[in-house]
Formats: C-alpha cells, sequence, structure tokens
C-alpha cells in the first residue's frame, strides 16, 4: 500500500501550473476555491492506494478554468484568428463551417464557453447526474479523514489512460471523475474513449463538477441514431467492424495494403478511436474534440478514415513487409504532424462522402446483431476472439489461404465474423446448376468463386440468397443488394462495387419520366427471351425492399432515387443460367451446365471483363458462412 499527498485546506496545494503562462488569456473566474469550498466543510483525505489495482486519490483541486492544465507542456499556439463577437450566438450550421476552419482553435475561454454551451444543447435522458450529484458523491468517497481505497473502473480495464497535458492536480481530477463515472453510471461495461475525453474536458471546465455533468450528459445522450460514448464491448466492436466496413468501401488502396500485410484487419482496425483519442497529439485531438461535439459520431469516421488514406500515402508494401502494421499505424498517427497539418487532415477528412448517420447506425446495428449471434453480449466487459478467418485449416481446390484471406477483407465486417464454409463445388457435386441451387438455397450471403481453363479466377460476394429467384414465377428478375460485388483474383486482386458507392452524385433525384429502360432479360445471353425484347421490361425487376427482420444496411436500393435500374441489377437466376450484374452487358454469366461463360463491363458494377470474355470453367465453388 502507497500513502499519497496530504492538502490542507486553504494551502497553495494545485496552485502550481494552474494558470495559463504569458501569452495565453485567462478564463477571468476569478480566484480558485479550496477543498473546503468546492465539497462543502469535508475535510481534505490522504488516500491508500495499492499501486497494482487501484488509483491514489487527492482532493486539493481547486476552481478556475484552465488550472488543471500544464501550461508549460502545451504546444504552441497559432496566430489568433478572427473570431466572430457573436459566435456564442451562431446558428449549428455556421458553428460546423466555423469548428472545421480551427475558428476558435486559439482561444481557450472561447472554446470552453463553446463547449459548455453545446453540451448543455445534448439531448439526454430525464435523469442525469449533474454538477450537484458530483459533489455529493465525490465528498462521500474522497472527502473522509481517514485513508480510503479506491479500485480502477472495472469498464477502463486494458484501455489507454492519456492524460493531455494535465498537471498534477488534473490527472487526479480525472482519477476521481472517472472513479465516480463508475459508482454512478454501473451499466456501463466497457469504455476505452471515456477516459481521453475527461482528460481534454478538464482543459475547458471550471471544476471537476462542471466536467463530470459534460461527461454525463455525453454518455446519456438521447438523440436519435447517435451515440457519444460507447458504453460496453458489443458497442465498441460494433464500431470498430462499422469503421472497418467503411474502410473497406472509402479507403480501398490502403484497405488492400492492410489485408496483405496483416493477418487480421480487424484487429489493426479495433484502435481507430485510439487514433484519434489518445495516439493524436493534443493539438489535433482538440479539433476533433471541437468538430465531435458539433457532428456526432460521424465526424470521427471520418477523420480516422482521412488518416488511413494518409498513411496509404507514406508508406509502401515493401515497406511494410515484416512489419508490425498495427504498431506502425500507431506511431504514424503520434508523428502525423511531420506528413499533414491538422487543417488540412479534416479538409480531407470532410471532402469524404459518408453515408447519413442513420444509414451508419443501420450498418452498426447489424454488426452489433452479428455480435450478438456471436456470443458477444452487452453485460461482459472484454471478450477475446480471432475474427479473421483460420488460414491453417482453409483449403480450396482454386484460391490459396493468403488468396481467400484478401477476399474475405472485402466482405461486410458482420460475415467475417463467421469462418468460411465449402457450400457447392463442381469437383465434387458436378456441373449441375440445379445441384448448385439445391446447395447454395438457405445460404446468405455466399462467394462464388471460379477458374478457368486459362488459370485465371474470379468471382462475387452475393448478399441474397439463391431461393429469392422463385419469388417472381417464371420471370427472370434481378435481386440483391448493393453489398454485392464482383472481383478478379488472379493475375490481380481487385474489387468492384456497386457503381453508386464511388459515384453516388450519380444517384441524384430525377424525374422518372427520364429515367433509361432496364436491359435485356438476363436470358438474352445464354438463349431466346421469352416474348421477344419488347417483353424485357415488363418482366425485369429490380431489388425490393429487404423483408422486415433482416438487416440490410445503407447499401439497400431503397436508400437510392436511381437514374437507371440497369445500374441496380445484382444477381438473377433462372434455370437457363445465372447471371451477377447488370445493365449493357453481364459482369458474371454462367450456363446451365457451369461449363461455359462470358464476362464483360456492366453498369452495376462498372467493371471491365473479369477473366477472358468467353472462358470455359475448370473448377467453380461456392462457401457461405458457418452459423451466419
Amino acid at each position: 500500500m502507497l500513502q499519497v499527498g496530504l492538502s490542507l485546506p486553504g494551502s497553495p496545494g494545485g496552485a502550481a501550473g494552474g494558470f495559463p503562462r504569458e501569452g495565453v488569456e485567462d478564463t477571468g473566474t476569478g480566484r480558485g476555491l479550496c477543498p473546503a469550498e468546492a465539497f462543502g466543510s469535508s475535510p481534505v483525505a490522504i488516500v491508500i492506494t495499492s499501486e497494482a489495482d487501484t488509483w491514489d486519490i487527492d482532493t486539493s483541486s481547486c476552481l478556475g478554468c484552465g488550472q488543471f492544465v500544464d501550461w508549460d507542456r502545451m504546444p504552441d499556439l497559432q496566430q489568433p484568428a478572427q473570431i466572430p463577437p457573436d459566435i456564442l450566438s451562431k446558428p449549428p450550421k455556421e458553428l460546423k463551417k466555423l469548428a472545421r476552419e480551427g475558428c476558435w482553435a486559439t482561444s481557450h475561454p472561447i472554446r470552453a464557453r463553446l463547449y459548455h454551451q453545446l453540451i448543455q444543447q445534448v439531448s439526454c435522458r430525464l435523469v442525469t447526474p449533474d454538477a450537484l450529484v458530483y459533489r455529493d458523491v465525490a465528498s462521500r468517497l474522497f472527502g473522509k479523514p481517514s485513508g480510503s481505497s479506491h479500485p480502477l473502473p472495472e469498464f477502463l480495464e486494458g484501455c489507454p489512460m492519456p492524460t493531455y497535458c494535465l498537471n498534477l492536480e488534473g490527472v487526479t481530477a480525472l482519477k476521481k471523475i472517472l472513479i465516480c463515472v463508475g459508482n454512478l453510471f454501473p451499466d456501463i461495461t466497457y469504455s476505452p474513449i471515456l477516459p481521453s475525453l475527461v482528460a481534454l474536458l478538464l482543459h475547458y471546465s471550471e471544476d471537476e463538477a462542471q466536467c463530470f455533468e459534460s461527461v454525463s450528459r455525453l454518455i446519456a445522450s438521447n438523440a436519435p441514431h447517435t451515440s457519444y460514448i460507447d458504453q460496453s464491448f458489443l458497442a465498441h466492436q460494433a464500431s470498430c467492424m462499422t469503421f472497418g466496413d467503411l474502410a473497406n468501401k472509402h479507403c480501398p488502396a490502403a484497405h488492400k495494403l492492410i489485408a496483405s500485410a496483416s493477418e487480421n484487419v480487424f484487429e489493426v482496425y479495433s484502435e481507430w478511436l485510439s487514433w484519434l483519442f489518445h495516439d493524436l497529439p493534443f493539438d489535433y485531438a482538440i479539433r476533433v474534440l471541437d468538430v465531435f461535439l458539433l457532428e456526432g459520431q460521424k465526424v470521427l469516421y471520418r477523420i480516422a478514415l482521412a488518416l488511413l488514406k494518409q498513411y496509404r500515402l507514406s508508406v509502401t508494401s515493401a515497406e511494410l513487409e515484416g512489419t508490425d502494421i498495427k504498431a506502425d499505424l500507431q506511431a504514424f498517427v503520434q508523428n502525423i504532424a511531420e506528413h499533414v497539418t491538422v487543417n488540412k487532415l479534416l479538409e480531407r477528412a470532410f471532402g469524404i462522402r459518408l453515408f447519413s448517420r442513420k444509414e451508419i447506425w443501420l450498418l452498426q446495428m447489424a454488426n452489433r446483431k452479428a455480435l450478438m449471434e456471436r456470443g458477444i453480449t452487452m453485460v461482459q466487459s472484454r471478450h477475446s476472439f480471432h475474427l479473421a478467418m483460420d488460414l491453417q485449416n482453409f483449403s480450396s481446390s482454386i484460391v490459396t489461404a493468403q488468396e481467400m484471406r484478401i477476399v474475405w477483407s472485402w466482405i461486410p465486417e458482420r460475415f467475417s465474423l463467421f469462418p468460411p464454409l465449402l457450400l457447392f463445388s463442381t469437383s465434387q457435386d458436378g456441373c449441375s446448376l440445379q445441384r448448385f441451387y439445391t446447395c447454395c438455397e438457405g445460404c446468405e450471403p455466399t462467394v462464388l468463386l471460379i477458374k478457368t481453363t486459362e488459370g485465371e479466377v474470379c468471382g462475387a460476394f452475393l448478399s441474397s440468397d439463391w431461393s429469392e429467384r422463385k419469388k417472381c414465377g417464371t420471370a427472370s428478375a434481378f435481386f440483391g443488394t448493393g453489398e454485392c460485388f464482383v472481383f478478379t483474383v488472379r493475375p490481380e486482386a481487385e474489387r468492384y462495387e456497386w457503381v453508386f458507392i464511388k459515384k453516388p452524385e450519380l444517384a441524384k433525384a430525377v424525374p422518372r419520366s427520364r429515367q433509361r429502360s432496364p436491359s435485356p432479360c438476363p436470358e438474352s445471353l445464354l438463349g431466346p427471351c421469352p416474348g421477344g425484347r419488347s417483353s424485357s421490361s415488363s418482366r425485369l425487376t429490380v431489388p425490393t425492399p429487404q423483408r422486415k427482420g433482416r438487416l440490410s444496411p445503407f447499401l439497400a436500393i431503397r436508400h437510392f432515387l436511381l437514374p437507371s435500374k440497369t445500374a441496380s441489377m445484382f444477381m438473377s437466376g433462372s434455370r437457363e443460367g445465372i447471371v451477377i450484374g447488370g445493365g449493357g452487358g453481364q459482369a458474371l454469366s454462367l450456363d446451365a451446365n457451369l461449363l461455359w461463360g462470358h464476362t464483360e463491363h456492366c453498369e452495376t458494377f462498372d467493371n471491365p471483363p473479369l477473366c477472358q470474355e468467353n472462358f470455359q470453367v475448370q473448377l467453380l465453388e461456392v462457401w457461405g458462412f458457418q452459423n451466419a
């Protein structure tokens, strides 16, 4: 056991380092109050702690905005910007613009007032602990004259503990606030972002109680489709999976590089929040907090994606060979100032066109559902499991384990939780389309792999069950969602997604009278279209909204008003064969014997031919997902 500092009421404890150095404005809050004033007449405690699993708590913190900061360790301020005199009354849209530009980056008091105002406007639960509750609980926990022990809250197990230029009093306040959060929010089971947010907010809080109230409001936020702080391992893992999905879509070059250099891509992406609120230097992290308080979690995804893009620009595949990419990314973020300014980083982040907050929320819910199916619960603190496919036990006649790992890194995170399961193989089940349907029906999604007699390998990720083809009776219909994609593996690994992912501007609202007609029916390649070409528009359908109970996230067709139905033809099957991708051509088509195929450019995936245009199938496999 270790005995730590004694501060007496009225003593100067906490004054050192408690005021801005020359050139930095004071907040004008007046004299600091001593501990007795902060917590009534409670005496100051000598606190006894264990070095192994408890924290030492000192009650000597004084009031006054900025008094928790070690100003000598703070980064040098840039030239002050022109701050509008009415900034506190600006509407949210203007404030967002000003925050992105760093309008108040050099003004400590303005940022402090804005933070307080913004957090007070957060919609939260009716019963939310406030500053008065904190003073009462802190007095009870830390104001006893006898020694006491205060263990580390369980929800912080394994979480980083950045202090962001806080002085000794600030570090003590950080610990006290986190312990009180553990007492007053017993439902929190895991929250790695919380220590960083408390440490940053302490810079701009008048006292511990105000900082605690700010954090409480963020924890208790009940705004629709909005979450400021993940409070369980389940929620944290779901957000990491969501970031992985977004990186897969918006940073394909970086994603491909990481997938080729790391055995577990998810493990790399699981650190994405730590990049922002642990590894970034203070002057970058505080700018992130500016926009986070105004715009919510969506901006964190944007900024982390911008960091990933910047990382890709700074490294090559050769440099990463044999490197711990997780540690390399962390070091890159810690030294980000050598690569890009904070203004340029934010500019690039807001240049990334993400989907809406609601659509991202849908994806998080889908990922959360998949985690729960894997056995992850709300109440557990942490759970160790390997999300990547087991390379040692994987065996395919078409691709190597390393090649399959690249393909697995492309599929949505909620499915990559589950190991691959071979559903159909022409080498085992024969070249029969009916057998193909029998083996694949009831399974979604699936991965189709094709090896041609020329040694080329290509395929498709198909989001829907092949039994969907039966819903239109004898009519041929396209089905599936925008999560479908086609790809090549050999000679080069490349993926071609739904055209509206890379070109969302194509989905602008247009009069339906100007929309083009659908392309010919899928059988037009494999044989005459029953009824002739003139009947094609009445026989072809595009994907319909998913049935209730199935979470199809933001890439579902229903989220877009498309200028052309031909750009949403994902998959189709009949007795004559299967077609993947439509509009001006088919990305992949196979005959009823699964022996001959054709590939060409199509509007849905905007892909080149995936191999030799007319090819003979040497092997075909369909992979599903165990327990998916």
